[in-house]
């Protein structure tokens, strides 16, 4: 039944034995529950650490105010609360979450082997970590389009004609990309850059072709298909825990005053979004069956009361996505390229809804959003302590049993 590659028992392995040795433990001891939570919480303290520098490499440094304000966004996602709640139990998140943003650190600080070989780790956690993987070379490549497409934009006589049209930009820029494509010095260039990570990715492939797919342990219970939906899901997680910044009375009024300026895109846009809910929503049967999880009761109390709601929420599906696109216009357009490129292979294949696959998306989404003003980051940190105090409340009081099991039960994320 388990399904993820060894990378958190070799490193509980690595973490329990020295301290028998060096402790006189028995195996008892340092193979409890108890020592084998503990790894986690070292990941944690790793993942605060980790945080902080990647505000301080991401955000840029101008303001006074930016050193307070990337402690506040560095102790707010550290408490994020899908992720602290795992912090305590003995899951692959905490660990997954480390090596990833590692590997993260270690792309924007240029060095890619290591960077790389983090991400081999991080792809022993859970395997859909091969996807921030590449990601990270995504980030390399995108900051390489970046410089020559504003070199390009720079040059008094630009080789691209002139192109009117309603998506005049958009084709601009694909010409651009297939220009850029053609030329041997770029992609010898790039593929400098990149060529740890291309390793990755073969090795990747050769683990699929000998096991026979991505999955390992139960696979009639891990199959792949297209959950559009899944998009859906997350930009409504996203826009709740970071409603502080992403729901304002403004905001609502800039997407209005768009979607009538628009209304055709945004018409066309709707059409599809509701084919998409009406022909690739599932309900994989753990998200049915198993009470202890909090996407179970949102599924039943909110999607399979009424079949209409799924319909009816498209419009704040629309809203939460380009609330987030918005957020993020302070990167380049390569940059949310792969970003969303990215967020789409790892949760669009996964059948079932589970809110800890939106964790790391979410925290690179995060760190990602230009650092918000004091206030906001107040509100969104108390939020989050409030909803991890009735998590655990509820997680360590409201225990109950199944018929079947004389086992303690107990609701979690």
């Amino acid at each position: 039944m388990i399904t993820t590659l060894p990378g958190l028992y070799l490193v509980s392995v690595g973490v329990v034995k020295p301290a028998s040795w060096i402790f006189g433990w028995s195996e008892h001891v340092v193979c409890s529950i108890g020592m084998l939570r503990f790894v986690n919480l070292l990941f944690s303290v790793g993942n605060f650490y980790l945080l902080y520098l990647l505000f301080r490499k991401v955000q840029p440094r101008n303001k006074a105010a930016s050193s307070i304000q990337r402690v506040l966004s560095t102790l707010t996602l550290a408490v994020f609360p899908t992720l602290y709640f795992f912090n305590f139990l003995y899951y692959t998140e905490v660990g997954s979450m480390f090596f990833t943003l590692f590997a993260y650190l270690m792309c924007l600080y240029g060095n890619h082997k290591t960077s790389a070989l983090l991400g081999f780790c991080g792809f022993m956690f859970r395997q859909t970590n091969i996807i921030w993987a590449v990601f990270c070379a995504g980030n390399v490549i995108a900051q390489k389009l970046t410089e020559a497409w504003k070199t390009e934009l720079q040059k008094k006589e630009n080789r691209l004609p002139p192109i009117k049209g309603p998506f005049a930009e958009f084709r601009k820029i694909l010409q651009f990309l297939v220009a850029y494509s053609m030329s041997f010095k770029n992609l010898s260039m790039l593929f400098r850059l990149t060529w740890p990570y291309i390793l990755l990715g073969f090795l990747f492939c050769a683990f699929v072709v000998l096991n026979g797919g991505i999955v390992i342990g139960d696979r009639s219970s891990h199959e792949a298909c297209l959950h559009f939906p899944q998009l859906f899901y997350f930009f409504s997680f996203t826009l709740f825990f970071s409603f502080p910044h992403l729901l304002s009375l403004s905001k609502i009024k800039t997407f209005l005053s768009l979607v009538w300026k628009r209304r055709i895109l945004f018409f066309v846009v709707t059409l599809v979004s509701v084919f998409l809910v009406w022909k690739f929503t599932y309900a994989h049967k753990y998200l049915l069956a198993d009470n202890r999880h909090y996407t179970f009761y949102v599924w039943k109390r909110v999607f399979q009361r009424y079949e209409i709601v799924k319909y009816l929420l498209v419009p704040a599906y629309i809203f939460a996505g380009w609330s987030i696109a918005d957020s993020l216009k302070s990167k380049s357009i390569f940059w949310n390229l792969m970003f969303f490129i990215c967020l789409f292979i790892v949760i669009v294949p996964q059948k079932l809804l589970e809110f800890r696959y939106f964790i790391l998306p979410y925290v690179i989404y995060r760190l990602n959003v230009p650092l918000p003003p004091t206030s906001r980051l107040l509100c969104e940190l108390s939020c989050y302590a409030v909803v991890n105090f009735i998590t655990f409340y509820i997680f360590l009081n409201k225990t109950f049993q199944w018929p079947n099991s004389q086992d303690i039960q107990r609701f979690m994320w």
